[in-house]
């Protein structure tokens, strides 16, 4: 309904244009809210008070003139003038169950889908020869549900897992393994703890001495020059590193598969192409041997030029470089329209002078979009990162494994005399759903508190609610399982009908903001005050004990489209549903 508002004020600012009273080449956003009060009707515009200037008229006398102007139409029930000029339109309650109608028939429900984009995402993105920690749950939760809601709107979605296995990082490794080698020939064993433990004793080594600092940046050159003997050391790390990650892929239910992965390492072959193109473009400067790209868009505080490091002293590449070489990549290779990277809010630096760069470079189409979804932190208790009480970092299996735990405690609690096997299936849906949705359901932004009380309450806009709020609805059905739906309609009397109606059909109002701007916690805000006007109608409106069968049918039908809606929106975040809990 939002869409069709804002075309029959298409229509009318047009008629306008021709009878000369908004000149014909003025140009305008036509915007369209939902009313926060209902009793001003279901949408409202402004555009009679954007058209004041144009037209030298005030606004009222603009936004009647717009009335005047609209094309007759049978979703409109009436149209007024509020305020200063504020135009707000009431939607006829039939036109608004027969919308309601069509979602229940459709696999969308009903959205109106946009044309068909080919969007890259990049998202989850561990540094492999290490276990993946609460620091990769963001990117990893966040980027899947917006890969989802992507492919639900029709779109042919990319997944590119941008994964750390090169640089630095295995150069310690390496060069740790060779000073175990030669100090006892002891033949380290390929166990994803043993990584750990390595890379850990690795960091401690480089950090304290020069030389073995210095052999580990040589192991990194031999490795990105194709050396054989390092090169297969890094595949059996990047082997074991990259199982675990889809062990915990696969436990949150992230659709992330290995065809999906695309590290920094693929883009090995391109990166001194990269660097002479730069060159030739005459692009490229020194800084203390350092290849870099000054842009004049960038500066620090004191108003000095930031470089982006292309090329270091010692022949090294770094994260820009693979970037560029990955950009150009999406862009002419995969041939994509968007490309979205779940990244810290903390590299936008770095991703404003990439992007910027490699449209300068013409890298990149210039049509094609690169958006930066940028988050915020997972804190503890204190404010700060979440951490270990030893003030370690939190391993993300951990973190799941405690969930489960803290899960099975409170469904048992619930249901003490239920089967063991159920409890705990029960438990690893809720255990997993609260991590995810506690996340996704602030904004992608901010940062947050992480707190195991908090999400697994019943309480407030929280996982067990909305699944608990579902099994609700669906809990109709096995009472009603002898009523025959067929050739039902919905029909909108009371009060809390018509504000269910009105809440259903805002879903793909939803999703649009979803995917434009990369904001589950939308969705999540929706999906839950959808589950507060099913039970405000629930309450009002007697299901199975209404006064006649047609009205017994049509309130099973605005049942069977929330637990639809509240099925499919929480599919959308990645969260699995339970029939009872």
């Amino acid at each position: 309904m939002k869409s069709h508002t804002q075309s029959l004020l298409a229509e009318s600012l047009n008629a306008l244009k021709q009878q000369g009273v908004v000149p014909a080449d003025f140009e305008a956003r036509i915007q369209v809210d939902r009313t926060k009060d209902s009793s001003h009707g279901d949408f409202a515009t402004n555009l009679a008070m954007m058209l004041t200037k144009a037209a030298r008229k005030n606004p009222r006398e603009i936004a009647q003139l717009i009335i005047d102007n609209l094309p007759e139409s049978n979703h409109v029930e009436k149209v007024e003038i509020a305020g200063p000029g504020f135009i707000n339109f009431f939607i006829d309650d039939n036109a608004l169950a027969n919308q309601l109608m069509q979602a229940l028939a459709s696999d969308t429900l009903g959205l109106i889908l946009p044309e068909s984009q080919t969007v890259v995402v990049d998202y989850s993105s561990p540094n492999l020869a290490k276990e993946m920690h609460v620091g990769h749950l963001r990117s990893t939760i966040i980027g899947d549900s917006i890969v989802r809601s992507l492919e639900f709107m029709g779109h042919n979605v990319i997944r590119q897992n941008h994964v750390g296995d090169w640089g630095t990082q295995f150069g310690m490794l390496l060069a740790y393994m060779e000073e175990l080698r030669a100090a006892n020939g002891e033949q380290a064993q390929m166990e994803l703890s043993d990584l750990e433990n390595f890379y850990r004793a690795a960091k401690v080594r480089f950090d304290e001495s020069t030389d073995f600092a210095n052999q580990a940046r040589k192991l990194v050159v031999a490795l990105q020059s194709g050396d054989k003997y390092c090169n297969k050391l890094w595949r059996e790390f990047n082997d074991i590193s990259l199982s675990h990650c889809h062990e915990i892929y696969q436990r949150l239910g992230v659709s992330l598969t290995r065809k999906d992965v695309r590290g920094e390492s693929a883009y090995n072959a391109d990166l001194e192409q990269v660097v002479a193109e730069l060159d030739a473009q005459g692009l490229l400067s020194e800084s203390n041997g350092a290849k870099v790209v000054f842009q004049p868009e960038f500066k620090n505080k004191e108003g000095e030029p930031l470089p982006v490091i292309i090329q270091k002293a010692d022949g090294g590449y770094l994260y820009a470089t693979s970037d560029m070489a990955a950009m150009r990549y999406r862009s002419n290779v995969l041939k994509a329209d968007r490309a979205l990277y779940f990244v810290d809010l903390r590299q936008a630096l770095h991703f404003q002078q990439v992007f910027k760069l490699a449209k300068t470079a013409k890298f990149v189409r210039e049509e094609m979009s690169f958006e930066h979804m940028g988050f915020g932190t997972m804190n503890g208790a204190d404010g700060r990162p979440f951490k270990t009480r030893s003030g370690g970092v939190v391993k993300l299996i951990d973190l799941l494994k405690e969930a489960d735990i803290r899960a099975l405690d409170l469904v048992r609690s619930k249901n003490p005399d239920m089967d063991e096997a159920e409890l705990t299936e029960i438990a690893r849906v809720v255990g997993i759903a609260s991590v995810k949705y506690a996340d996704l359901s602030k904004n992608r932004t901010s940062d947050y508190i992480f707190s195991f009380e908090q999400m697994l309450s019943f309480e407030g806009n929280t996982a067990p609610y909305l699944l608990y709020a579902y099994t609700r609805v669906v809990g109709i059905f096995k009472r009603a399982q002898d009523v025959d739906l067929t050739g039902a309609t919905i029909v909108l009397e009371h009060e809390r009908e018509k504000a269910l109606g009105t809440k259903l059909a805002q879903f793909g109002e939803v999703m649009d903001r979803v995917v434009d701007k990369g904001q589950p916690h939308a969705l999540c805000a929706y999906l839950f005050e959808l589950a507060g006007a099913f039970s405000s109608f629930y309450e009002a409106c007697p299901v199975l004990a209404a006064d006649t069968e047609a009205q017994k049918k049509s309130r099973l039908l605005l049942a069977k489209l929330t637990a639809k809606t509240l099925k499919q929106g929480l599919s959308l975040l990645g969260l699995e549903t339970l029939e009872r809990m």
